[in-house]
């Protein structure tokens, strides 16, 4: 009876160093990807800086002006004035009728049903 613990033994300790192989190889693969996205990451951070700095160069309220200036005839741009402006409360909102509803809805969304 011995004889077949030690073979028992044996193959639990094969499956398991197969078991433990594939895991390791595995884990390996993922840190792999963790590090290929984290790079990626690194590269698109670095980009979109680059990107914002490019896109506040351009928005330099002086090049703004100059270009409204030498467009002028063109687009007609004015510049902004203070009197310009208007308070929330001076805006009319018109006012849209509502359509017909059919059905009647309750406040939970219910259809009512028509007796």
């Amino acid at each position: 009876m011995r004889p077949f613990y030690f073979v028992l033994s044996t193959l639990a300790v094969m499956a398991l160093a197969f078991w433990a192989y594939q895991e390791n190889y595995r884990t390996r693969q993922a840190l792999d990807q963790v590090e290929s996205l984290q790079t990626q990451i690194a590269e698109m951070r670095a980009t979109l800086a680059m990107l914002r700095a490019e896109w506040a160069y351009l928005n330099r309220p002086e090049r703004l002006a100059e270009l409204a200036e030498l467009n002028f005839d063109r687009l007609g741009l004015m510049p902004l004035r203070p009197e310009q402006f208007g308070l929330i409360r001076q805006v009319s909102y018109p006012l849209a009728e509502l359509p017909a509803i059919s059905t009647p809805i309750d406040l939970v969304g219910n259809l009512e049903q028509k007796p």
